[in-house]
């Protein structure tokens, strides 16, 4: 009988030991939650009760395991899978509460803090350091559960003798991993790239989703993702569109006739800023910046408070400013000249030479017969 009751006890207690601890803990961490409601702390930490109430059960049952007496014959295999258990258990335990730790002091800072350029950096650097510390932790845990076993034990003076070696071949075998290792801690303390930044990348267009310390992941425009090792953003150059303040200006190029209204060009952007939310207000601009024998170049200059919105300005302003052309200014639009060019003054056109048909080509041979060489008269479109 006691052979029956001795494992039943120890093994019962240990777990109705377990539970009823690890009941009080949460229903203690519960009410401190309720009464602090300004930070998240507490709530965050019961999301550790799992790993707590494991590491209760295996240093209880570990330490009251020989008292059972059950299966002695494999006492010394139970006794060190308990020790295997106990040290993940405390591992994650340790990463829970480094979490609840990170995840805390950031919310703190974000709502402390307004401007979004320091959130986003700080919100990448307690990203990167959460997963240095869980990289660290997971090392070190596996490290102890390696030692728990004599052979390790025994191979680890000549695991040091021969680390020289060893290190100079990992370092050779593994240094683009050390590489994009360092250029991530670069990438988090140095202030580079963040979370939610804007960036032009090998001409792609979009927003930081995710920093690893060996990869990023950009998320474009059409909802692709673009994974690409961390030192590619500390040995190539790239167009960072969040750096400093978030506010852009935009470029609106059009092509136009030599003979269309700029005054009436700039007086229509103007209202169709004020028409458009993307607009913040702070300047805007219409010029004429080239030209060609057919066209001239007219750039408008618009700004918005961030990359999103200087999207939706440009794309507004050069749809309804080509619509406003369209239907008011049809003669302003580009056009391919198909007539003959004019004769300057003083010229006549050499004998078997095509006329234009039509009443320029009346005109032309009427002034050719009379010999009368008048200046001709210029007009929209004419060249």
């Amino acid at each position: 009988m006691e052979n029956v009751l001795r494992p039943v006890i120890v093994v019962g207690g240990s777990v109705v030991l377990t539970l009823l601890i690890g009941w009080s803990v949460d229903r203690l961490l519960r009410r401190v939650d309720d009464r602090h409601s300004e930070t998240s702390l507490w709530g965050l930490l019961r999301r550790g009760r799992v790993p707590f109430q494991l590491v209760l059960f295996a240093a209880l049952l570990r330490a009251s395991y020989a008292q059972a007496k059950l299966l002695v014959e494999h006492r010394i295999g139970i006794g060190r899978t308990l020790t295997l258990i106990l040290i993940g258990a405390a591992a994650w335990l340790v990463v829970s509460i480094a979490t609840a730790i990170v995840e805390t002091s950031y919310t703190r800072y974000a709502n402390a803090h307004r401007d979004p350029a320091r959130v986003r950096r700080v919100r990448t650097q307690v990203t990167l350091i959460q997963r240095v510390v869980s990289a660290v932790v997971g090392v070190v845990a596996i490290a102890a559960m390696l030692l728990t076993f004599p052979a390790m034990r025994a191979a680890g003076a000549s695991l040091l003798a021969s680390a020289g070696i060893l290190g100079i071949v990992a370092g050779v075998a593994a240094q683009s991993t050390l590489a994009n290792l360092f250029a991530g801690l670069q990438i988090a303390f140095g202030d580079m790239v963040r979370l939610g930044d804007t960036v032009v990348v090998d001409g792609e267009w979009g927003t930081v989703e995710e920093i690893t310390l060996t990869f990023l992941t950009v998320r474009t425009w059409d909802e692709r993702r673009i994974t690409m090792p961390v030192s590619y953003f500390t040995s190539k150059p790239f167009e960072n569109w969040s750096r400093g303040t978030p506010q852009m200006t935009g470029i609106v190029f059009l092509h136009v006739d030599h003979s269309a209204p700029v005054e009436a060009m700039r007086a229509k952007l103007r209202d169709i800023l004020r028409e458009c939310p993307a607009w913040d207000g702070r300047d805007y601009a219409l010029a004429v910046t080239d030209s060609t024998p057919n066209t001239m170049q007219v750039r408008a200059l618009v700004t918005a408070k961030d990359a999103d919105d200087i999207w939706t300005v440009r794309v507004t302003v050069r749809e309804q400013l080509i619509r406003w052309l369209t239907e008011q200014h049809p003669y302003a639009l580009p056009r391919v000249n198909t007539a003959e060019a004019m004769l300057p003054p003083g010229r006549t056109r050499r004998p078997g030479h095509a006329e234009p048909d039509g009443a320029d080509g009346v005109a032309a041979r009427a002034n050719h017969g009379r010999h009368i060489h008048e200046p001709p008269r210029t007009g929209p479109g004419r060249g």
